[in-house]
């Protein structure tokens, strides 16, 4: 039988949630199996369960949005992140953020005051927007059928904690359009390392570190197996280990216990 709504809820309500929380999903609609109204359904379901706190997605465009492309309009421009942020873009009442490469989806309590300021940020996750400050909202994050390679705030961290070899040596300029309908420029650093394409690859050699110490958890949303985490622990520990190595996630293969352990 096709999975509804209310169990969809029930199931947000057995992790442990709260209808107050704030929580960033990252999705794989498909993992999630059959549900009955399919996405919509999905994302009614998060809406409702947190109708009192703030439900967000990211809405991406970091892989269409370049130096020969490189106009962002929030209204019309498409996430690449999948079908979830895509339907909820399109929702009454969902916000976004400004930012022309890694922009959030917001609805809920404060979401306008959340996303604001995106516009002056110079990289991907800029120090003290927004998904940096998941962490000091006490924000969850749910990965719906992903791993960590999924987990954006975990490059927030990294720049937080001026890891070396994440961003272009040269920023990018883009024009954002404006609510105004003007268009502003901003010169964006891109994220770059010269031995793996993709730095979020190395997300998961944090997998043991994070269920070590709790601050993550294996939960069930549908037929999806996912990881419910807690932003501002995930901060703490991925600190500590950056303490010891700040290069570590690329340069070894694993990190060693001790280092979250202590």
């Amino acid at each position: 039988m096709p999975f509804n709504k209310e169990q969809l809820k029930q199931d947000l309500k057995m992790m442990g949630m709260e209808p107050t929380d704030a929580v960033m999903v990252h999705s794989s609609m498909k993992s999630v199996g059959d549900v009955e109204g399919g996405a919509d359904t999905v994302i009614d379901a998060f809406m409702e369960y947190f109708s009192e706190g703030l439900f967000m997605t990211p809405a991406h465009t970091w892989a269409q949005m370049s130096a020969e492309y490189s106009v962002f309009d929030p209204a019309s421009e498409p996430a690449c992140v999948g079908i979830i942020p895509n339907l909820f873009l399109k929702r009454k009442g969902v916000v976004r953020s400004l930012h022309p490469t890694h922009s959030i989806a917001a609805f809920g309590q404060h979401a306008g005051a959340y996303i604001a300021g995106e516009e002056h940020c110079t990289t991907p996750c800029t120090p003290g927007g927004c998904w940096d400050r998941l962490r000091k909202i006490r924000a969850k994050i749910l990965l719906v059928g992903v791993t960590h390679i999924r987990n954006t705030f975990i490059h927030s961290v990294e720049e937080v904690y001026e890891v070396p070899e994440r961003l272009t040596a040269e920023p990018v300029l883009f024009q954002i359009r404006m609510p105004d309908g003007s268009l502003k420029p901003v010169a964006v650093h891109r994220h770059y390392n010269p031995t793996t394409p993709h730095i979020s690859e190395a997300y998961d050699k944090l997998i043991e570190a994070f269920e070590g110490t709790g601050v993550t958890k294996n939960v069930k949303f549908g037929d999806a197996d996912c990881i419910l985490c807690d932003a501002e622990g995930m901060f703490e520990v991925v600190g500590k280990i950056l303490r010891h190595e700040r290069n570590c996630l690329i340069e070894r293969d694993c990190i060693p216990q001790e280092w979250w352990k202590e």
